[in-house]
């Protein structure tokens, strides 16, 4: 703060020559400024109105400053609307040092904005100040600022103090709860997002586009389906069905949830007002499942409704590429998105192309694509390399791509896991102990595989070998049951991604108790839905091959679908087949 005090600039000095601009009309705030020049007495209330009329208008905003300098005695409105004319810039930091210089002290709307301007600056060691004053003057607790500064915090990666701001604030209205709903969402705390929303339905506050769109978005980073369909509800009845950010997030929630066909639904009845943020989200929703061809069909219908396409829309393309492992076809999407439309790829563009080579087999010419592109590769892009060599079993390889990631990402355990892996399948011993004693040196923890599935609106989430579950003994029954029938219609263990060297019957029982597997079986046990509907499972990690191949047979002996949305893609295992045809 006292550097930007020592760069103030005294607000009396003259202006600078204003540029030359449209003849002033009954809606120009010139208008009222020439009234309120001939007026014998003008009050504070009209200047504080032109501040904020001038500021609004781009080729008239350095009018606001002028008319505040003629402000004979500038009060806490006065400087209010002068710090929010110049929202989001330094500027309204410099003016807010200049207000307490005066002295004057700041009200709700005055933090609030200032609030606001820090999250869009990341001036963070800033606004710790002006938190510190809102706790004197008793204003943190304020609804209206309360909220701005709890989404100043989520906007910092902060979610902690968030929700301490948030619980400091007695009398909260929707505005706050929206917020809290929203930043919760956004920083990966999507069953708190979830909980808070309904609370807030409890409590009896009317929702919002941003609640109802926030708790869509909880939905959607959950894959939880049934609480996707609730809220869609709740939508309906709220009257925000038509509106386009809750619209948008529908077509988002309902695409992550793997329900393509409902998130086309709804796209299609909100056509008409969709936005490109809808249209991408609708293309990601297919790219997800590697359909291509819609995909490819939706983006050339984005131009006949008068949008351009945006570097999302390309994303959503070349990811779609990507899992149908059609590499040819994502080089030339990514040369019609440069020469076509002009749009600079990034790094994740790239690391789709990257991805796509390698998983079609062209170790080296992908690795030669990350070192020429006109980026530094990072760990994702080294990833998608280690992924690649590990499925096609390449040992050697998969290892000097693991040491590019560890050399960006120490401590990351998947390049381990999947590294060690790889030399178990060759059953290189030695390897796979010096791999597990520099994991143990370097005291990486390793992140466990969990994966939920929704049961009546509820997720119920399991880890390998877990007997946490109220009803575990009955569902590794089911369980058994299970691999017992699959075993009979030929089902083979799949031993590659075990890293020790033990004996069968342990090995078995480490490939069955994985937690995937366990949550068909808690799925199968509860009927969680309708004879002849998809069991939905979501995990947090790449599914194994083991458990790919079990639900190839699992689907034929329960004749049912199963759909599996894990960290890269879904996978729908229909009559002994997954759509993904086995690249993942």
């Amino acid at each position: 703060m006292e550097r930007i005090m020592a760069q103030h600039d005294d607000l009396s000095a003259p202006p600078r020559p204003l540029p030359p601009s449209p003849s002033p009309t009954k809606t120009d705030p010139r208008t009222i400024h020439a009234r309120a020049i001939k007026s014998v007495a003008t009050d504070n209330a009209t200047f504080n109105n032109l501040v904020t009329l001038y500021s609004k208008l781009e080729s008239l905003a350095s009018y606001s400053v002028r008319v505040f300098s003629q402000i004979r005695s500038p009060n806490v409105v006065s400087w209010t609307a002068l710090v929010s004319a110049h929202s989001n810039t330094l500027l309204a930091l410099r003016y807010f040092v200049s207000m307490l210089r005066h002295p004057t002290l700041p009200n709700n709307r005055t933090l609030a904005s200032l609030f606001r301007t820090s999250a869009a600056l990341s001036a963070l060691p800033f606004a710790l100040s002006p938190h510190s004053l809102s706790l004197k003057l008793a204003l943190s607790s304020d609804p209206f600022a309360g909220s701005a500064l709890l989404s100043f915090y989520f906007k910092c990666r902060m979610p902690h103090h968030a929700h301490k701001v948030f619980d400091e604030i007695p009398d909260r209205d929707s505005v706050c709860y929206s917020a809290m709903i929203v930043g919760l969402a956004q920083n990966s705390r999507s069953v708190d997002a979830l909980l808070v929303l309904a609370d807030m339905r409890h409590r009896g506050f009317a929702s919002t586009e941003h609640s109802v769109s926030g708790g869509l978005h909880a939905a959607a980073e959950l894959a939880a389906l049934e609480q996707c369909r609730m809220i869609h509800g709740h939508a309906v009845v709220a009257g925000f069905d038509s509106n386009v950010v809750v619209g948008s997030a529908l077509v988002d929630g309902y695409g992550k949830a793997g329900v393509v066909e409902n998130a086309r639904q709804v796209f299609e009845e909100n056509l008409a007002w969709m936005n490109l943020v809808g249209w991408n989200a609708m293309m990601a929703g297919y790219a997800q499942q590697g359909d291509h061809k819609s995909t490819s069909e939706l983006f050339d219908s984005i131009e006949c409704q008068g949008l351009v396409p945006d570097e999302y829309s390309f994303l959503a393309m070349l990811t779609a590429l990507y899992n149908a492992g059609m590499f040819l076809e994502a080089d030339q999407w990514l040369t019609r998105m440069k020469v076509d439309y002009g749009l600079q790829p990034t790094l994740v563009h790239y690391t789709c192309l990257v991805g796509a080579m390698a998983r079609a087999g062209h170790l080296e010419q992908a690795e030669r694509v990350a070192l020429t592109m006109p980026y530094e590769p990072d760990a994702a892009v080294w990833r998608a390399l280690l992924s690649a060599c590990a499925f096609h079993g390449e040992a050697d390889k998969a290892w000097s791509m693991a040491r590019r990631v560890l050399e960006l990402e120490p401590l990351d355990d998947s390049a381990y896991v999947i590294v060690a892996n790889v030399l178990s399948a060759a059953e290189r011993w030695d390897d796979v102990a010096e791999l597990r004693k520099m994991l143990r040196d370097r005291r990486v923890k390793k992140q466990g595989g969990r994966s939920w599935i929704e049961i009546q609106g509820k997720v119920h989430v399991f880890a390998a070998g877990d007997w946490k579950h109220e009803r575990s003994a009955a569902i590794y029954r089911k369980l058994q049951e299970i691999m017992g029938e699959i075993e009979k219609l030929g089902y083979v263990p799949i031993w590659d991604e075990l890293l020790h060297n033990v004996e069968e019957e342990r090995r078995k029982e480490a490939l069955w108790h994985h937690s995937e597997k366990l949550a068909v079986a808690f799925g199968v046990l509860c009927g969680s839905a309708p004879p002849g509907k998809p069991l939905r499972i979501v995990k947090n990690l790449r599914i194994c091959k083991d458990c790919h191949e079990a639900f190839k047979y699992m689907t034929r002996i329960l004749e049912r679908e199963i759909i599996v949305r894990d960290v890269n893609r879904y996978h729908r295992f229909v009559d002994g087949n997954c759509t993904c045809r086995d690249i993942w």
